[in-house]
Order: structure tokens, then sequence, then C-alpha cells
């Protein structure tokens, strides 16, 4: 049976950390953001709000995965 892997340390960007990060900031920032933004349009249909959401929603996590790959790219160590 080989030995348990307590640690692992990651060469260069952990991207593991940069998708969890993105998800989690998506929904944080996304979800007020879409839900103050709509009280400026008017969406009568279904169809019409969730098109608003998914393009404010686009914009939220394209913007976060940015972020956060840069961050996971700043506070990696030196080596």
């Amino acid at each position: 049976m080989p030995e348990r892997v307590e640690e692992h340390v990651p060469e260069g960007v952990d991207y593991g950390w940069v998708m969890q990060t993105t998800f989690v900031a998506t929904i944080v920032v996304g979800a007020p953001l879409v839900a103050v933004l709509s009280t400026q349009v008017t969406l009568p249909t279904w169809e019409a709000r969730a098109g608003f959401a998914i393009r404010v929603g686009a914009v939220v996590w394209f913007a976060s995965a940015v972020l956060a790959y840069l961050w996971a790219r700043r506070d990696q160590p030196a080596r």
C-alpha cells in the first residue's frame, strides 16, 4: 500500500484553487450584482430575465477568474 500523501505543493499556479475561488467569488459577488442591476432595467419575460442574468454573470465570472489567477500567480512561492 503506498504511503498517504498529506500535502501537495504544485509548481506554478494551483489551478484547482483558482477554479474553486472563481466559483465562490462569482456566486458571492454575482448574485447580489445581478439583483441590484436588474432593478434598473425592464425584464418583462423569463427569457429576458435569464438572458440578463447570463450576460451579467458571464462578465462577473470572467473578471473573478482573471483576478483569482493573478492573485495565485502573485502569491506563489519564489523558487
